[in-house]
């Protein structure tokens, strides 16, 4: 009860400073994030040891299996502790904000070591783009925790897959964190048996395991969210770029869009963050070029630990796409009801962008086991899109 008690006083704590974040946090984040967060990895690094792997090298822990077969086990039991049959959302990244309509366009001066799988060659791809909410619940905007995520979904790629349940998609999943909120599944499986409790920030401030430089990291970049169109995206966790390379990917945005909150410092529109995507969309559309980061260093640019921030001063980001996302009515009952019935899964990819370490192992298989879940729950079956899809 004491837990809780403190627990629900850092929340309403928390609740009440976003709504003054927006008048305050661009300036703070001008002046102190860049600094800031190179001390908070300065600290991680200090007690990291050298695992003395190589490029694109990965190594599979002996508990890797029984970590993951928890967070399975323990989402899948807070799912059912917060949604009703035909009314389950996804586990993580659980509330949808949109599901958009795209292209994917690859660039022709991409450079010459960067171009494998997808960006081998300048094409276009159709795309479906899902931005959503931190989770596990799907509660006001103002009140999660200040967390975005973009999902993208490319058709009509060819090639065989990694995951045989969808032949011609490939999708990048990205979250507004530049490094994952758990290092490792271990620690994860820690984080979710927190939130299945409904006592998350214990998971950072539990004295006898804690994790505050992961909070502090975390917390550099959650904020008051303005609107999706609008933010940065990180893959966190690396991925394959061709045979030996290791990659993160990152979208960046690159229009002007309605950010203002209507009602601050007073309580907003529970969905403010849609409203302000549908204002934008019904003006213009919207694009982010997404860039490749080179894995050049294994022990500071390490595969199989998510809380390391990839130093851009060791290998740069690099552009070599662009999504464009058209003017659009996306805010219908039926395409939010397909959305939630698409998969996005990092492993719907060619083995060229084969996802790496051990946050990536886990979530092949808690991905495709948690929404095959929600789908039998919601009783409809699984579906593979092909950009043809009509909601008049």
């Amino acid at each position: 009860m004491t837990l809780r008690w403190l627990h629900n006083a850092l929340e309403k704590g928390l609740y009440f400073e976003r709504r003054f974040e927006p008048f305050f946090r661009p300036a703070l984040n001008a002046v102190l994030r860049r600094p800031a967060a190179a001390a908070v990895q300065w600290a991680i690094n200090c007690r990291r040891p050298d695992e003395g792997l190589g490029i694109a090298e990965e190594r599979i822990d002996a508990d890797e299996e029984a970590s993951l077969q928890g967070m399975i086990d323990t989402m899948r039991e807070h799912l059912l502790q917060d949604f009703p049959p035909g009314g389950m959302e996804r586990a993580g990244n659980t509330k949808t904000h949109g599901l958009v309509r795209a292209e994917f366009i690859v660039h022709e001066d991409v450079p010459e070591r960067m171009r494998h799988g997808i960006f081998a060659s300048p094409r276009s791809y159709r795309a479906w783009v899902r931005f959503s909410g931190p989770g596990p619940h799907a509660g006001p905007d103002i009140d999660d925790v200040g967390f975005v995520s973009m999902s993208v979904k490319l058709m009509g790629v060819d090639g065989p897959k990694l995951m045989e349940d969808e032949r011609f998609t490939q999708d990048f999943t990205a979250v507004c964190t530049p490094t994952f909120v758990t290092p490792d599944t271990r620690e994860n499986v820690k984080l979710q048996e927190w939130s299945r409790r409904h006592l998350p920030i214990w998971y950072f401030l539990n004295p006898r395991d804690t994790h505050i430089l992961d909070m502090l990291m975390q917390a550099l970049w959650n904020e008051t969210q303005t609107n999706p169109l609008g933010a940065h995206y990180y893959s966190c966790v690396p991925y394959l770029l061709g045979e030996g390379q290791a990659m993160q990917y990152a979208f960046r945005p690159q229009t002007r869009v309605h950010r203002r909150i209507a009602r601050l410092p007073l309580r907003p529109s529970d969905n403010y963050l849609r409203e302000n995507m549908v204002r934008t969309l019904d003006e213009k559309g919207v694009e982010f070029v997404m860039t490749l980061q080179l894995q050049t260093d294994p022990h500071r640019m390490p595969v199989e630990n998510a809380s390391v921030l990839w130093p851009e001063r060791l290998s740069p980001r690099v552009p070599v796409a662009t999504v464009r996302i058209p003017r659009q009515t996306f805010d219908t009952p039926a395409q939010f009801a397909f959305c939630r019935n698409l998969s996005y899964n990092p492993w719907h990819c060619i083995a060229e962008h084969r996802p790496l370490g051990n946050q990536s192992r886990a979530r092949r298989r808690m991905y495709q086991e948690l929404a095959q879940f929600r789908q039998q729950m919601n009783d409809v079956p699984h579906i593979e899109p092909t950009g043809d899809e009509r909601f008049d």
